[in-house]
């Protein structure tokens, strides 16, 4: 019998090797890795959005993200509903306005707490506001748009005109 066995030449990386790298550079490329997962978890991180909905919003700056509410967008057969929780809020602090089919919602929220006792005293202060943009589908009755806030929770209400309630087509599916 003959031995047809091939030998490839195998290349090893120094660099990635374990044998060859000092406890400190370990230790670094440790550190390294936790802080760039720190970096990776944060609310901007996994509050972007996965794609663009019915209404086409607008993405701001990353840092507006950390506090920006969460919003749920619902398409209904008569109307459009947009429903955002704003826990803390008053509706005097909410300013919704339309501009060329744009729907824009801001929000400020400020507060101030402050403790004295005998032995301490307490000063703190919050500061924040949102500001988000949605442009509205052809086909809103803008004339018509309700909003209402409630135990923290806004909600807007966007009817269909007639003519785009018509538009909606349902078309069979036929077996192959």
């Amino acid at each position: 019998m003959t031995d047809t066995t091939t030998k490839l030449p195998i290349k090893s990386d120094k660099k990635t090797s374990v044998t060859s790298s000092s406890p400190r550079s370990t230790f670094e490329n440790l550190r390294h890795e936790i802080d760039r997962i720190f970096d990776d978890f944060s609310p901007s991180a996994w509050r972007l959005p996965f794609g663009r909905s019915i209404f086409g919003f607008e993405v701001p700056h990353p840092a507006a993200w950390q506090i920006a509410p969460a919003t749920d967008m619902v398409e209904k057969d008569k109307e459009y509903e947009i429903s955002a929780e704003l826990p803390g809020m008053d509706e005097k602090n909410i300013e919704i306005k339309l501009s060329n089919h744009t729907l824009s919602i801001k929000g400020e929220k400020s507060e101030e707490k402050e403790e004295r006792e005998k032995d301490y005293y307490l000063s703190e202060r919050r500061y924040g506001s949102f500001h988000r943009v949605f442009q509205l589908p052809e086909g809103v009755d803008a004339d018509k748009i309700e909003a209402s806030f409630s135990k923290g929770v806004l909600k807007l209400k966007l009817p269909k005109t007639a003519q785009a309630q018509k538009t909606n087509k349902k078309i069979a599916i036929k077996a192959a």
